[in-house]
Formats: C-alpha cells, sequence, structure tokens
C-alpha cells in the first residue's frame, strides 16, 4: 500500500538546520503533489511548503528565505531543508502526498500521511 515515511527530526539550537526526509512508497510519486506540514502544542496544523510534481513550489510567508523544499522523483524522496531555525519553529512536522497536476496547499486534499518527526528548536 502507499506509505509515506519522514526522518531527520531532532534537537537543535536556535540559528541551526536540519534536513527533513520523506520516503514514498506511491507508486507513481513523480505524478503526485507533495508537502510539509507541522502542528505545534496547542495549535492547529498548518502548511509549511509544497511542491508539484513538475517542481513548482509554495511557501508559508514565515517560512519564505529559511526553508526549501524539493524532491528527487527518482528516489521516490521529498525534503524540507530548514535554515535559521527558531524556538517558534518547534513542532510535528508531517509529509503529505496526493495524486494532482498543480500544487496543492490545503491539508484536507492531501489523500496520504505520514506519522511526522518532531523537530525541537532551543534558545
Amino acid at each position: 500500500q502507499e506509505q509515506l515515511v519522514e526522518s531527520g527530526g531532532g534537537l537543535v539550537q536556535a540559528g541551526g538546520s536540519l534536513r527533513l526526509s520523506c520516503a514514498a512508497s506511491v507508486i507513481t510519486f513523480s505524478n503526485y503533489a507533495m508537502g510539509w506540514f507541522r502542528q505545534a502544542p496547542g495549535k492547529e496544523r498548518e502548511i509549511v511548503a509544497s511542491i508539484s510534481f513538475n517542481g513548482n513550489t509554495y511557501y508559508e510567508a514565515s517560512m519564505k528565505g529559511r526553508f526549501t523544499i524539493s524532491r528527487d522523483n527518482a528516489k521516490n524522496t521529498l525534503y524540507l531543508q530548514m535554515n535559521s531555525l527558531k524556538p517558534e519553529d518547534t513542532a510535528v512536522y508531517y509529509c503529505a502526498g496526493v495524486n494532482a497536476w498543480g500544487l496543492v496547499t490545503t491539508a484536507s486534499r492531501f489523500r496520504y500521511w505520514g506519522q511526522g518527526t518532531l523537530v525541537t528548536v532551543s534558545e
């Protein structure tokens, strides 16, 4: 069956960097729109970034200039490079996918979800 597995989370000091990965078992990964979402304690899930099958990208305003979403279709893998991390970035980060032509930015439209990976940013 289709499966997404995140990795790369952990504890990092403010100003540091992390790279998250999402390995996808979907058969037609090249035709999937993918996204990263996060959920902090006591807050609703929010979009971080998304990417279309052909590389068009969307970023939430607070992530622009700090985070970069990318994909390697040959490896069926999605990435999120996070730089200049802040304590407010602390959250569980999820990857998600759906078979779609263009960008998808609404959580309810994504069909497949990973289990999440925790990112903690200290002062």
